[in-house]
């Protein structure tokens, strides 16, 4: 089987996850999902990184005398909330966990073996918020342009990492290789940090006392991103199990927010130079949204509790909501009130009445049997799907199943069964088989974003049984529904909700 292997960041544990966080989370596991039903063997990996400032300062603004078990506390929560919202990570990886420490430390051996750690003194602004030192010239009036706040003056002896070294070696990669930073704007914004501004970077803080000690001085703690960035490397076994990180190792693809790109595009595959490893193959930036065109803040009372809209609207709504709505890459807003209107609209009227009338004719004309097959070609929406899925257009991929379904529905506009059944029965055979066969390939198509849903409808068309083992390459063959199928009917995939939820 192929090898697939994607990861998202790794989660701040200082407060509970958000629908930011349940965004970048969700489309990892849609690419999971999809990849898996397409033969592969997947490795997803998300989890926590623990050795932040940001947790420290959260644990005794908790009321925690120890920072570990607040980490543990909160580490919980978050992996909590991806089980109860049906994510389908593979591994869970913790910063405090003793097979990354052991990661860390091998890879600081490694770069270190390499002669690119060196000791000196560093003074400079330093972004709390970041947790980066940052340039003057990428302050906006005088504060980071992401947190808003004026960064803080350090001064400390430091361990650096050369990261100038790799200058040339890293345009040469970004060149030779379009596919290694996505989307495009990324990669020039990279590109040119990489060029014109990346310099040696601190790599330890004397003046933090909780991480994971720097090799041999036991003063020192590495610096968070440094750590952190490991995870990738010691979530498949780096330092600990060589056969599964030979197997897995290079990450097929790191999905980021644009924030982080920087840390992910230049320091990252500069450290697995330095360490003589691989390059992951990918790494996609999404952008940003607001929530009804603000910026998400708990002094705003905008944060949007991904659980909370979930238990209202249905995970499935929302996924598909989140991945439709923002084109991925790009920066968007969240509105419950547009919510509400794709899911009555798109999923409601579009999917659910589809499926419902089909379903509900097929009982009044052929006493609730699927009619022998007719001939259809649905091709080139299969083909637009996956070359929008491989591309990580989520909306696209989207759209090309809500093409052919939207095309279904105005099939039985245009045909009118009930007119057929009076008129030309072999024609509404036809046309009902035809209608039949889309909704079971659109199951196929929609898994990925609407997993709780898709099964439900080939319950009701009746073969979920038989689809079962089915390939990927298998689902896409026209007439795959069986004559003499017997329909179950069930209950509407998306009830009426009893009132429009308001923004």
């Amino acid at each position: 089987m192929p090898k697939y292997y994607l990861t998202t960041p790794i989660y701040y544990v200082n407060d509970v996850p958000h629908i930011g966080h349940f965004y970048t989370t969700v489309a990892a596991d849609v690419l999971a999902r999809y990849r898996r039903r397409r033969g592969d063997e997947v490795m997803f990996l998300t989890g926590t990184d623990e050795n932040s400032q940001k947790n420290v300062e959260a644990a005794a603004k908790n009321g925690y005398a120890e920072i570990q078990p607040y980490l543990d506390m909160m580490s919980g929560r978050w992996r909590e909330t991806w089980t109860a919202l049906d994510i389908s990570f593979d591994d869970f990886i913790r910063t405090t966990e003793d097979r990354h420490k052991k990661a860390v430390e091998k890879f600081w051996r490694a770069v270190e073996a390499k002669g690119d750690i060196y000791q000196g003194d560093y003074e400079g602004l330093y972004c709390a918020g970041c947790e980066a030192f940052v340039l003057e010239s990428e302050l906006v009036d005088g504060k980071c342009a992401i947190h808003k706040k004026e960064p803080n003056r350090l001064k400390e002896k430091n361990w650096f990492f050369r990261l100038s070294g790799y200058r040339e070696k890293l345009l040469a990669h970004i060149d030779a290789h379009p596919e290694f930073i996505q989307p495009v704007g990324r990669r020039n914004e990279v590109r040119s940090y990489v060029d014109k501004f990346m310099s040696d970077v601190s790599i330890s803080r004397e003046s933090m006392k909780w991480g994971i000690p720097v090799p041999g001085d036991a003063k020192s703690v590495i610096y968070v991103w440094f750590d952190a960035l490991i995870n990738y490397l010691s979530g498949v076994g780096y330092g600990t199990d060589d056969a599964a990180f030979a197997k897995w190792w290079p990450a097929d693809l790191h999905l980021v927010g644009k924030d982080i790109i920087k840390f992910h595009c230049a320091l990252w595959p500069a450290m697995l130079l330095s360490a003589g490893l691989p390059l992951p193959r990918t790494v996609f930036a999404h952008g940003f949204f607001t929530v009804n065109g603000d910026k998400m803040s708990k002094s705003l009372g905008n944060v949007v509790d991904p659980k909370g809209v979930c238990a209202t609207y249905g995970i499935d709504p929302v996924r598909y909501f989140l991945l439709r709505e923002i084109g991925f890459g790009s920066d968007g807003d969240f509105s419950l009130a547009r919510l509400a209107e794709r899911y009555a609209g798109d999923l409601g009227n579009d999917l659910g009445n589809l499926l419902h009338r089909t379903l509900s004719m097929t009982e009044k004309y052929f006493a609730g049997k699927v009619p022998a097959p007719a001939t259809g070609d649905t091709a080139a929406v299969w083909t637009a799907y996956e070359a929008a899925m491989d591309g990580l257009d989520f909306a696209a991929a989207l759209d090309a199943a809500w093409g052919l379904m939207r095309d279904s529905n105005r099939l039985v506009d245009t045909e009118k069964p009930w007119v057929l059944a009076k008129t030309d029965t072999v024609r509404l055979a036809n046309v009902m088989y035809t209608l039949l066969e889309r909704l079971r390939q659109l199951s196929w198509l929609l898994e990925p974003f609407l997993p709780h849903i898709a099964p439900k409808i080939r319950e009701q068309l009746g073969c979920a049984a038989a689809e079962q083992g089915k390939t990927w390459e298998q689902a896409k063959i026209w007439g795959g529904l069986p004559e003499g199928g017997t329909i179950s009917k069930g209950e509407p995939l998306f009830p009426r909700l009893e009132e429009p939820k308001k923004a």
